[in-house]
């Protein structure tokens, strides 16, 4: 036997880590590093003024009830009636997305790719000054103007959810429907677009989540103390108190939506997966 062969057999056997051990040194390692930066944050941050900025109880009683009674209320409002249009607008899109006559699924593609590309505040400072210039006088108030331009830009995200969904609906189901006498197009009302919407629901309802915070771009559109929002009565609230608790105020009026909104979407993710 050579003499490297001989320092290759005599060589200490290099011990091995399971992947259990490795599995839980990494998860030592997270905990360390989380625990120093919250070490690191209490022992740097200047907590009175945290308190003084964002938790002066004085300025957030102030703010109560109108943060409730106007700026949460015309929230909903502006989320509510941007979806109801985002939804009608969307189930078109992805009805013509699918259709057989190439027009119409240009068409839809190039709206949806359009609105998707554009920042939500574009269309909002497009939507809120072209529509008065081209309808000057109409009963186009703000809620009307708001609510096209969320619903615009949540149509273009609602028609890729619808069509994902339809196209997930099994097509034996429609053979079957057409075999016992249903037209094409009440097959598609009656069986495959309920299913799609049940499918759908919880991205469904997470487009309203992003509905609600994009309620927010309708300061852009100008408004009176009675159409303020919750963010633009946050940030006058914020100039008028010299503090920053009336956002922290609003913010949290935005968390009882949206927080309870992402419970729904995913108990419906959940009780959609045991379906399958």
């Amino acid at each position: 036997m050579s003499t490297e062969a001989t320092q290759v057999t005599q060589a200490p056997a290099r011990r091995r880590v399971s992947p259990r051990r490795r599995g839980q040194v990494v998860r030592a390692v997270q905990y360390a590093v989380l625990a120093a930066v919250v070490l690191v944050v209490a022992v740097l941050a200047d907590w009175s003024q945290i308190r003084r900025a964002f938790f002066d109880a004085e300025v957030a009683a102030a703010q109560f009830p109108r943060v409730l009674t106007v700026a949460l209320v015309n929230t909903v409002s502006y989320t509510l009636l941007g979806f109801a249009f985002g939804l009608v607008l969307g189930l078109v899109l992805a009805l013509m997305r699918l259709s057989s006559v190439g027009p119409y699924r240009w068409l839809a593609t190039l709206y949806i790719e359009f609105f998707r590309g554009l920042p939500a505040l574009l269309v909002f400072v497009a939507i809120g000054t072209g529509v008065p210039l081209a309808f000057p006088g109409t009963f186009l108030n703000r809620y009307v103007i708001v609510m096209l331009a969320l619903g615009l830009v949540g149509a273009a995200y609602i028609a890729e959810t619808l069509r994902a969904g339809i196209e997930a609906v099994p097509k034996g189901q429609v053979e079957a429907a057409r075999s016992l006498g249903m037209s094409q197009s009440r097959a598609m009302v009656s069986i495959v677009i309920p299913q799609a919407f049940r499918v759908v629901l919880p991205p469904l309802t997470n487009e309203v989540v992003m509905l609600t915070k994009d309620s927010s771009l309708a300061y852009l559109l100008g408004s009176t103390l009675a159409q303020q929002e919750l963010a633009q009565f946050g940030r006058q609230a914020l100039t008028e108190y010299r503090s920053l608790t009336p956002v922290l105020v609003a913010g949290s009026c935005y968390l009882i939506i949206t927080i309870p909104l992402g419970f729904l979407a995913r108990r419906l993710e959940q009780r959609t997966g045991r379906a399958r």
